[in-house]
């Protein structure tokens, strides 16, 4: 099936947003783009137009999203592949393109290039660690709600709890240090817009690098037990990572561990105060939040943008020929509510019972720290609905903005308010 998009291709001097909007927008966080949800019904492989012309494959089934991000033939090289990148020339093109851009970005690797970093990374994940985190996850949840009952009985709990929780967490995690927190704060939101002109996007991305080169100059010569101390001095990389190589992990690991968690918190809380019986299951029975979690990465998926892979050979996908060079896409948000795997899938059901959901993607590129992601949601919500009774929404629901503007989906803003004794 062809699903052609209605959109105009933007001036060349844009940052192009990287699907058409159409498959992106979502007007209503309970259901999917209009244009997505169409050609999901009609079939789990389709093809259609990149903003620029390109055409593109569309994966939304379960089955067909799994077997593309198992299935070496497909590369996750944009780099290599990416029509964007191909097309993009001068300064900037020569800028987005090179090795030292390209350094330690794994998720943009394919194996064994990929597994190098790959290994690397999962070894800094240990037991220890995992349990000193979720000790401070504790500790940083508790902080957080109490500073909100502290300034009384109303706040946005994105600015007030959604955003710090896990800021404050993959600081800890890679070691930020205190003074420099509201900085590396902005600027990762600065990276994370769809729609920026091409220079100030480049000139952000630039602004970052430097901030993470200076905090591996840190870790180089005062090493402490955090992530990124744990890579310079790991005795087992050979060779030794680079610092360009340090500076493009530290940056994933900033994307994957900030935004979408937070994302999450905002745009759960959202889902669940306009559904008080649910949120109600929950409070009188909390040993339901692990499950509830699990529901709300299904239902809400918030990477709107999907996951690009390109075909690194002719491939027959469903009833679909995809020509070697040719960009997939994976539309998580799609496959996870295809209702070949799931009965009712478009009803968000917290005592719905556990399932393999594609949230945290699958095969060789599933995210290394989805395990933290669930333990802040859990103990979030958890303390979110014990210690603010009565939490509700302060505005109609109508007047939430969304957040269509970003990489991840979410709320900008939730005011909230909750009863005082």
């Amino acid at each position: 099936m062809t699903i052609e998009t209605t959109e105009t291709p933007p001036a060349d001097d844009s940052l192009r947003a990287p699907l058409p909007r159409q498959f992106m927008q979502r007007d209503d966080p309970s259901k999917l783009p209009p244009a997505l949800a169409a050609l999901a019904e009609q079939s789990p492989v389709g093809r259609s137009t990149l903003p620029d012309g390109d055409p593109f494959w569309m994966v939304s089934g379960y089955d067909e999203a799994r077997a593309v991000l198992s299935d070496p033939r497909f590369s996750s090289d944009r780099f290599r592949y990416h029509p964007r990148f191909k097309k993009l020339s001068g300064q900037l093109g020569e800028r987005l393109r090179n090795d030292k851009a390209r350094a330690g970005s794994f998720i943009n690797m394919d194996p064994p290039e990929h597994t190098r970093y790959r290994k690397l990374l999962t070894g800094q994940f240990t037991v220890r660690r995992m349990r000193q985190l979720t000790v401070r996850i504790e500790q940083i949840v508790t902080e957080q709600v109490d500073v909100m009952l502290a300034e009384g009985n109303s706040a946005d709990l994105v600015s007030a709890f959604a955003v710090p929780v896990p800021s404050l967490m993959i600081c800890e995690l890679l070691g930020v240090r205190y003074e420099d927190r509201t900085e590396f704060q902005r600027r990762a939101a600065g990276l994370l817009q769809t729609d920026l002109p091409i220079k100030q996007a480049v000139e952000n991305l630039e602004a970052q690098r430097a901030f993470m080169q200076r905090l591996v100059t840190d870790k180089r010569r005062t090493p402490a037990d955090d992530m990124i101390s744990g890579l310079v001095h790991h005795a087992g990389a050979e060779p030794p990572l680079t610092d360009d190589e340090l500076v493009g992990i530290a940056t994933l690991l900033l994307f994957a561990g900030l935004d979408t968690t937070a994302s999450m918190l905002g745009l759960g809380m959202f889902m669940l105060l306009q559904r008080p019986e649910q949120m109600a299951v929950l409070r009188d029975d909390p040993s339901r939040i692990g499950d509830a979690v699990e529901e709300l990465l299904r239902y809400l998926t918030v990477v709107s943008t999907g996951l690009f892979r390109f075909a690194k050979e002719d491939v027959v996908l469903g009833d679909e020929h995809i020509p070697a060079g040719s960009t997939v896409v994976v539309s998580l948000m799609a496959a996870n509510r295809d209702g070949r795997h799931w009965p009712e899938p478009e009803t968000l059901d917290v005592t719905r019972v556990r399932s393999s959901h594609l949230a945290f993607g699958h095969g060789v590129h599933q995210c290394l720290g989805q395990q933290l992601a669930r333990i802040e949601l859990t103990v979030g919500i958890t303390e979110l609905l014990r210690r603010l009774p009565n939490v509700r929404l302060a505005v109609p629901p109508a007047d939430v903005p969304l957040r269509n503007d970003m990489i991840t989906y979410g709320v900008h803003r939730l005011p909230i308010l909750w009863d005082t004794p």
